[in-house]
């Protein structure tokens, strides 16, 4: 009969009840196989890096006082992959929070699954008007950007550019839609004609083909991961560099640049960024990540990198009870980081404020490509949907 007993306090002692009481439980869902792989890792290497600068180094450490487990997740960049893997990381490891997010689709194809079971949706890279405004909801935060705001800073570049006439080249999903929307928000010239291309194209020459035809003073294209790559080097194949300026969002970075090479010289983009900034924790975050990776991080490393530190405050501001996931989402929104970026703070939907950076490609004195910041384009941009966010989901 002891023995029973004692074999049923082991067991009652191991139920996810009990063992997850104090234990903070993290998902980070990202694409780590396929088109978009890149871009995955260096989330997950950025998300890392920021737990580890906040002491923790594998499952079980302390991470702002509360025991804490990490689960990473494969969407495949595939929607009905990545709703299986949100499923599984809320019903069987049983998560408070899902940090990660790489594309937009998969953020509104997860947001059901988020919404009905209460756990934190915690974008570091997807940011969608769609979860901004109207349909903006109290368990979302994001440490990343809203995509129009993007294409509404790099819209005030082309203005100061004095550029008249624009095509404009985005990929069909929601992120594609809302950076051709946000730049016509801000852009004072007229766009001349708009493609939306295929998801994951490789062949843009019929895309250049028209493009060339209509006369343009500059094109705006927006092309993340592989897209951006091909898109780049059949560019500066086609030699309509020439004839037409090009302005890009979300396709040139340190990722990009070492693969595109020659043909990204002189490209002009919008980053909330400012890579080159001298400021300690720019040198620090940057210095840590090419020490461990040895390659110079990406936007697609910083956002998971202060995410992960966004996450230790919180947990710290609540004191470790972190089963209510309400109250973790309202602290993330409060917590203040010290990020390698400069300002920044969240807004009551949930998005970031803050400053937007004009970079341009370059050679470097030793003759390298480099990327460098040519000026402050906005400073503490709240995005356009706050206004429409619903005051009783905002906080």
């Amino acid at each position: 009969m002891k023995k029973l007993l004692a074999v049923a306090a082991i067991l009652a002692s191991s139920t996810p009840s009990t063992s997850l009481a104090q234990e903070l439980r993290i998902g980070f869902l990202t694409t780590l196989t396929g088109a978009g792989a890149q871009i995955g890792q260096q989330m997950l290497n950025g998300f890392r890096l920021g737990l580890e600068h906040e002491g923790w180094n594998k499952d079980g450490d302390l991470l702002a006082g509360a025991p804490t487990r990490v689960f990473v997740s494969d969407d495949r960049f595939q929607v009905d992959v990545a709703v299986k893997e949100i499923d599984a990381l809320i019903t069987r490891q049983r998560v408070q929070i899902i940090a990660g997010w790489a594309w937009s689709n998969i953020a509104i194809a997860g947001r059901p699954l988020m919404l009905n079971n209460k756990v934190v949706q915690f974008s570091n890279i997807a940011g969608t008007s769609l979860l901004a405004g109207k349909q903006c909801h109290q368990y979302f935060v994001s440490s990343s950007f809203l995509a129009d705001q993007y294409a509404e800073a790099l819209g005030q570049v082309l203005n100061g550019d004095r550029i008249e006439t624009v095509y404009a080249l985005a990929p069909n999903y929601q992120a594609g839609k809302d950076m051709i929307a946000g730049f016509k928000r801000t852009y004072k010239g007229k766009v001349v004609e708009q493609s939306l291309y295929k998801l994951n194209e490789s062949d843009f020459q019929p895309e250049i083909s028209k493009l060339r035809a209509a006369k343009p003073a500059a094109a705006f294209f927006f092309g993340p991961g592989p897209m951006g790559v091909a898109f780049f080097k059949q560019w500066a194949a086609s030699g309509i560099g020439a004839e037409i300026k090009l302005y890009t969002v979300a396709a040139l970075d340190n990722l990009s640049l070492p693969t595109i090479g020659e043909a990204a010289l002189g490209g002009v983009h919008a980053s909330w960024w400012d890579a080159s900034s001298t400021r300690p924790e720019n040198e620090n975050f940057k210095k840590s990540y090419l020490a461990q990776h040895g390659v110079l991080p990406a936007e697609y490393a910083l956002a998971p990198y202060d995410g992960a530190r966004m996450i230790a405050v919180a947990t710290k501001a609540m004191g470790g009870k972190i089963d209510d996931t309400l109250a973790l989402a309202k602290a993330l929104r409060k917590a203040k980081v010290t990020s390698p970026r400069g300002s920044l703070t969240i807004a009551e939907n949930g998005f970031p404020v803050q400053n937007w950076f004009k970079r341009e490609v370059v050679r470097n004195a030793k003759g390298n490509l480099e990327i460098v910041t040519r000026q402050q384009v906005v400073e503490t941009a709240r995005d356009s949907f706050i206004n429409e966010c619903p005051p009783e989901l905002r906080h």
